[in-house]
């Protein structure tokens, strides 16, 4: 009976040293996979518990911070560029206007050439007019009275200035000196429109108050249609009529027309005078050759 109880009892023992082997081997993946695994969630710990931390107000009023400068220097950088390309633009309107006033300059010398031409016309048509042998003088009479209807008129180049209204007025133009001297140099320029519309009256009250005096044939005789150019009558054409009254009413007329005439010359020659230094100005301030 010992025997059958050392017996079952070396069997158990045998039985559990199977079932619990003391030294179990483990493979070695298992263990690599066991350490990246638990190396992951310490990470992962670490991470959280860093991410859900609390910022305290210097983080907030640095981040504040380097938002503000990073707004403020782009408006900085699209202000700069702004100002560049109005002062790039403002030079080119400059240039521009330069361009304007030498053509304003060639105009008023013509216009000072043509009323010199039409004062000659004028005066003599008063003289011829007036004569006591006005009768002997019907070519000449005529020749004057057709010219006298072709009246030269100043136009004034308005290119740049209408862009600069277009543009708010003269606001692309930065210096006060400039824009001042451009609005006076224009002003001069509206006064004497000014006087040539009131001469553009005189001329056409004369061309309605002399039909009762010249032959309408003869006017037309003495235009070339291709070439508008007036020629003198032949011969000695009369006029319809010698009778003084209507004839000294044109007379008068011609005398008012003069002093018109007198007055467009003076203000183109100022206009003609503040052009030319407008243009040394402008060139002097833009650095312009």
């Amino acid at each position: 009976m010992a025997d059958n109880i050392d017996d079952e009892s070396l069997e158990e023992a045998a039985t559990t040293q199977s079932e619990n082997p003391p030294n179990k081997i483990i493979p070695t993946g298992h263990i690599d996979t066991i350490n990246t695994t638990q190396e992951t969630e310490n990470m992962e710990v670490h991470h959280h518990s860093h991410s859900h931390g609390k910022k305290n107000w210097k983080s907030y009023i640095w981040e504040f911070l380097m938002l503000f400068l990073a707004v403020f220097c782009g408006f900085l950088a699209e202000y700069q560029l702004e100002n560049t390309i109005e002062k790039h633009r403002e030079k080119e309107l400059i240039v521009s206007l330069i361009d304007d006033l030498k053509n304003d300059t060639t105009a008023l010398n013509n216009q000072l050439t043509s009323l010199k031409r039409h004062k000659n016309i004028l005066d003599s048509l008063i003289i011829l007019l007036s004569s006591p042998n006005i009768k002997e003088k019907g070519a000449d009479i005529y020749y004057c009275g057709r010219q006298l209807g072709r009246f030269n008129y100043f136009k004034y180049t308005d290119r740049t200035v209408q862009q600069l209204k277009n543009a708010g007025g003269y606001r692309l133009i930065k210096k006060t000196k400039v824009s001042d001297s451009i609005i006076k140099y224009y002003s001069s320029l509206e006064a004497l429109i000014d006087v040539q519309h009131l001469a553009m009256k005189r001329v056409d009250e004369y061309m309605i108050n002399s039909r009762p005096i010249f032959n309408p044939l003869v006017l037309e005789s003495m235009v070339d249609d291709e070439t508008n150019i007036i020629s003198r009558p032949g011969g000695n054409p009369s006029l319809l009529s010698y009778d003084r009254s209507p004839i000294f009413y044109i007379i008068s007329v011609i005398h008012n027309l003069k002093s018109g005439t007198r007055g467009i010359k003076l203000a183109s020659i100022n206009c003609c005078k503040e052009a030319s230094e407008l243009i040394r100005f402008l060139k002097n301030e833009y650095h312009i050759d």
